[in-house]
């Protein structure tokens, strides 16, 4: 009897410890966060694959360092992030050529896409304004003359308070979402004349910079302070070319910056996307990059370019 009451006793100790152990375990999971790995809360499985995000160059730097810091906990995930505007992100997107198309437009607003098979996500807002020389002179503008300048009505700085120099136009080319967001906020949906176009915001920066009396239009983004760049922003009627002016939407020239796929994401897609939305993104890298959190804005904008208060 003594016996089986020692026996007894034993397996419920046993029962118990093991109890305990799963109950332990359970928390330590329960305690981990994505962290960039990309899966579902709680999750710290690391992802793979391989997918191809690309089109917009003004989310582009955001974009890649999103990709930098997404692939340090998951190695074995391949993302190839290339440029080629918002047009090719979403011609590319529907053809089934990229995984991610990036665009700073609506998918309604560009002609043959069927935007019903494309599935939206806001990942963030940026802002846009001309760029110029600093030996222009001219630094705030008004929209008229903004106007002027890059219809080709104005051909020279000193005809809207800069210096005497000529004025050189640098355009981005058809289907770049960097273009059309500047032509229809800035110019009020004028054509501007013809100039150099380059296919990148970081070749326009380029030339703005090097060429006195150059002037083109480049996302926030792609602006620095450091004392040897030429390349200035524009205040437009006296507002300041700020995240603080966009937000508010006292400055005109923004964009969401929208990361496109054929249908809803999955996989590695997905994970990545998700990694997009989080805290890590949202609350640091979007702002460190030089972008806006969507969810900081009191203002927002329909397809149609409407914009009314949240």
């Amino acid at each position: 009897m003594k016996k089986f009451k020692s026996l007894a006793i034993m397996f419920t100790f046993v029962l118990v410890m093991g109890v305990l152990a799963a109950c332990g375990g359970g928390n330590e999971n329960s305690s981990n966060s994505s962290n960039g790995n990309g899966g579902e809360e709680g999750s710290s499985e690391a992802v793979s694959g391989s997918i191809i995000v690309g089109g917009s160059s003004a989310l582009q730097p955001l974009a890649a360092a999103a990709v930098e810091q997404f692939q340090q906990n998951n190695p074995d995930a391949q993302i190839d992030v290339q440029g080629g505007g918002s047009g090719t992100g979403l011609s590319e997107v529907a053809a089934g050529n990229f995984d991610i198309g990036n665009a700073d437009y609506f998918a309604e607003s560009k002609e043959g896409i069927e935007a019903s098979e494309l599935v939206d996500h806001k990942v963030a807002v940026v802002g846009m304004t001309a760029a110029v020389n600093a030996e222009a002179g001219v630094t705030d503008i008004s929209k008229e003359d903004l106007i002027k300048v890059f219809t080709g009505e104005v051909t020279n700085w000193k005809d809207v308070g800069g210096e005497d120099m000529e004025i050189q136009l640098v355009n981005r080319p058809d289907g770049s979402g960097t273009r059309a967001t500047f032509n229809e906020f800035g110019l009020d949906g004028a054509t501007p004349a013809e100039g150099i176009t380059e296919d990148s915001s970081n070749t326009v920066k380029k030339i703005v910079n090097d060429t006195p009396g150059a002037v083109g239009y480049l996302a926030f983004s792609y602006f620095d302070d450091s004392s040897d760049s030429n390349v200035k922003k524009m205040a437009i009627d006296g507002v300041e070319a700020t995240d603080e002016n966009v937000t508010t939407g006292d400055f005109p020239i923004w964009a969401y910056e929208h990361m496109y796929t054929k249908g809803e994401p999955e996989g590695l897609e997905k994970a990545f996307l998700d990694y997009m939305m989080s805290d890590e993104v949202q609350t640091s890298l979007v702002p460190d990059q030089g972008y806006i959190p969507a969810s900081k804005m009191k203002v927002e904008r329909d397809a149609e370019g409407n914009q009314s208060d949240l």
